[in-house]
């Protein structure tokens, strides 16, 4: 596969996850008794309702170019947790849709590649396969962090102790610096830690 080529099959694998990413939350918030991100016309699978023109076109360039490899996101779907018939656990459950959603698309895809034999798969949709699988696995890990704005960090609050109050404010307050600090200093963890699932997952190695 060429260079352009790839390029564009990973821009394109790149939209699709995000999107899928970002309509399950809004999915999960629907069905939880939320309309805003339906009333903001954000329950489709249209991807220009979704980029971010950073996030999902400037950002997967650069990264592509820096190391060979395109990340990114799109836009945030909103809800409003006031609406959400469990105001406990409901943020937890929007919040975790969306890594949830490049799980499943990972699992999915990684036993197509278990028994590509069996189904008699081109090596050209095992190389595409394979991708998918590696990039949802870096976007779910990723996202699950717990830092604001990640939903990890919607996941952690919602399991915090009513005395653990000051450290969501200091967490939300704090969320952006964080963030940096993390991506520069301990992003490069969740390379590796994708590799040992896609390992787990398709027995081969990316």
């Amino acid at each position: 596969m060429n260079q352009a080529l790839e390029f564009i099959f990973q821009i394109a694998i790149l939209i699709f996850s995000v999107v899928i990413h970002e309509v399950s939350h809004g999915a999960v918030a629907y069905a939880m008794g939320d309309n805003t991100a339906k009333d903001e016309g954000r329950l489709t699978l249209n991807p220009l309702k979704h980029l971010d023109p950073f996030g999902s076109v400037l950002l997967p360039i650069l990264t592509y170019w820096a190391g060979g490899f395109i990340f990114g996101w799109a836009r945030p779907v909103p809800y409003n947790p006031y609406y959400l018939k469990n105001q406990k656990y409901g943020p937890a459950m929007v919040g975790a849709a969306g890594p949830l959603s490049n799980i499943l698309m990972a699992l999915f895809f990684g036993v197509l590649i278990r028994f590509a034999d069996a189904f008699a798969l081109p090596a050209q949709f095992l190389q595409i396969a394979m991708f998918i699988v590696f990039l949802n696995l870096i976007l779910a890990i990723f996202n699950l962090v717990p830092i604001p704005p990640l939903d990890g960090s919607k996941v952690l609050f919602a399991f915090l102790p009513d005395r653990a109050r000051d450290l969501e404010i200091f967490f939300e307050k704090y969320g952006l610096i964080l963030l940096l600090l993390f991506i520069f200093f301990f992003a490069g963890a969740i390379l590796p830690i994708a590799a040992f699932l896609f390992r787990l997952i398709t027995g081969l190695s990316f």
